[in-house]
């Protein structure tokens, strides 16, 4: 009977995120709240699924953004990212060694903080290859981090009237996953969330560069995946920039980008359980949280005294 119930509301969740009625905020709270109340019923389904609606709703988004825009932040984007992510990789193979957390576990935590969270930890396991602790100590460290992230930063910025374009700075050098960015992000504002997006972007493209250097590293002939949805994302900003004869289909598109933004928190807040927290282990989760609040402290000082601007 409960494995029943926990079907049903999984289903109720769903339709009404789908709906459009809730908001990305809301979506990740009840998500969570599932996720420590039942049992997941689609535990491995709602993983895939969320990872394919996360592609084809920042694709989506891009129907909404203007190219130039896209190209100057991304632009800028770049060089911050590589910075922030040079800075990251060194502070949490330092912290890793001080803590004691094992190789792997420790440059998975590294790489999913200072890249792109999950999608990150994805591509760089298929090279070194962990065991199912390990991934469950990375995942679970920045899979938690980023739903306090996702709850957090938007209070923190009208705390501190921070800007759009501070914001979603702030947001896309900062918080883990794409997800949680966007979702941050367009909680805050509209420009905040084109920002936010697209440094995002650029960030996440560091995936190819270092899971390049861990296979060589590795000797590993694991083939690399490249984030095609990335140039989905900029071509949607074509159409939309050049091509305003679709200019009603392209908010039809954006609108539903956010609401598959919408679902993803949901399906993301309905995996993180007591399980998950229990599995993650204090040493690990001490790495990620040390490395989180240097990155995200040090970016919005710097932000906030002009050192990074647009």
């Amino acid at each position: 009977m409960k494995s029943l119930n926990s079907k049903t509301i999984f289903f109720i969740g769903l339709i009404l995120t789908a709906s459009g009625i809730v908001s990305p905020a809301v979506a990740l709270i009840a998500g969570i709240a599932y996720g420590f109340t039942f049992p997941h019923p689609y535990h491995m389904d709602s993983r895939n699924l969320s990872h394919f609606l996360l592609q084809a709703a920042v694709v989506a988004l891009g129907f909404g953004m203007n190219l130039r825009q896209v190209i100057h932040a991304g632009r800028a984007g770049f060089i911050y990212t590589a910075i922030s992510i040079s800075v990251a990789m060194l502070l949490g193979w330092a912290l890793g060694r001080l803590l004691g957390v094992t190789k792997k576990a420790s440059f998975l935590i590294t790489a999913g903080t200072a890249i792109c969270g999950g999608s990150a930890i994805a591509a760089i396991s298929s090279i070194t290859r962990p065991d199912e602790e390990e991934m469950a100590m990375s995942l679970g460290t920045v899979f938690i981090l980023n739903s306090v992230a996702l709850l957090l930063f938007p209070a923190i910025g009208f705390a501190l009237h921070l800007s759009q374009t501070q914001f979603g700075l702030w947001a896309a050098l900062a918080i883990h996953d794409t997800s949680s960015v966007v979702g941050a992000a367009a909680k805050y504002g509209a420009q905040a969330l084109q920002i936010g997006t697209t440094v995002k972007l650029a960030r996440a493209l560091w995936i190819i560069p270092v899971s390049m250097v861990t296979a060589y590293a590795s000797k590993s002939k694991t083939r690399i995946k490249w984030p095609w949805f990335i140039l989905l994302f900029c071509l949607a900003a074509v159409a939309k920039t050049y091509l305003p004869a679709g200019a009603k289909a392209y908010s039809v598109m954006s609108h539903l980008g956010q609401i598959g933004l919408t679902v993803v928190l949901f399906l993301i807040g309905t995996g993180l359980s007591k399980n998950t927290i229990r599995r993650v282990g204090v040493r690990p989760f001490l790495q990620g949280v040390c490395l989180w609040a240097v990155i995200a402290t040090t970016s919005l000082l710097a932000i906030r005294a002009g050192w990074i601007t647009l």
